[in-house]
């Protein structure tokens, strides 16, 4: 037996399987590095900040047509509200007058509707004379004539006389004013005064009174205390019209002022107003 032979007592090796692959470890995974500052672009540079954004939604207000009408009525019922009140304001001096001075004032207000149905009646009759008259044209100068006298004693061209009163007042303090005399005026016109002159100044439609407390001037001429108003009309009508709560002579007596009133069946208003023609007026036939 030759040593190249192999023993027969050694059985052969089985074949070893293949060893699977090992797994290798796999590398680390490095961290991000930190992205790198950007400068900032020039769009978002322009985005609005939260403060910009609310003023811009607030300024400038966008009014719905709802809103507006909403407002309107506010504004109408405001308005109406404030109407109301000064109103009652107006009447709070009626509120607290007694029982008799709220009777003269309702007789003041029955003796002006009366003269206003007076009035009425007899314009009513000159129409009618002038229809039924035969000689027209005679009824129709005298008629020109009547008109021509009322018309000088509300022009101041001609003296007037009838019942009236004298209103003196008194201004010891030197406090009254202008205006106080302008209302006086005011409120004997609306009594019925038909002509009026003020310490020799005639009083037509375009009197102005001017100037402050002890320089008071009518028309441009000077007057002083005391003033002294003579008045053609219905004292049954002018006295009380100056006597009613809050009128003329309880405010004068607020300033230190005393207005005296007294009655005559003869007043003469002679103060005269020269004429003047107008400059651009013209009588029309119609």
């Amino acid at each position: 037996m030759s040593s190249e032979e192999t023993p027969r007592n050694e059985s052969p090796q089985p074949p070893q399987p293949p060893q699977p692959p090992r797994a290798q470890p796999l590398p680390q995974a490095q961290p991000p590095a930190p992205p790198a500052a950007q400068e900032p672009d020039a769009s978002q540079a322009d985005v609005p900040t939260g403060r910009q954004r609310l003023g811009a939604a607030v300024w400038p207000p966008r009014v719905t047509r709802a809103q507006l009408i909403v407002a309107v009525l506010l504004f109408v019922l405001g308005l109406g509200l404030a109407i109301q009140v000064r109103s009652n304001s107006d009447e709070s001096a009626l509120r607290g007058a007694r029982q008799e001075d709220l009777v003269r004032i309702l007789d003041e207000l029955d003796n002006r509707t009366q003269r206003l149905e007076d009035e009425k009646q007899r314009l009513e009759d000159q129409r009618t004379e002038l229809e039924n008259s035969s000689d027209q044209a005679e009824e129709a100068r005298k008629q020109t004539q009547q008109k021509e006298q009322q018309l000088g004693i509300l022009a101041g061209t001609v003296a007037a006389q009838g019942p009236g009163i004298t209103l003196t007042i008194q201004d010891p303090s030197g406090t009254v004013e202008s205006d106080m005399l302008l209302d006086t005026i005011q409120e004997l016109r609306a009594a019925g005064a038909e002509a009026v002159q003020v310490n020799g100044t005639r009083v037509v439609a375009n009197t102005f009174f001017s100037g402050a407390a002890g320089d008071i001037e009518v028309d441009g001429r000077r007057i002083t205390a005391p003033y002294t108003f003579k008045v053609i009309g219905k004292p049954q009508d002018l006295e009380p019209a100056l006597n009613i709560p809050g009128g003329v002579v309880q405010t004068l007596e607020k300033e230190q002022a005393t207005a005296t009133v007294e009655r005559s069946e003869k007043i003469i208003v002679d103060a005269l107003r020269p004429a003047e023609r107008p400059d651009y007026a013209r009588s029309s036939p119609q």
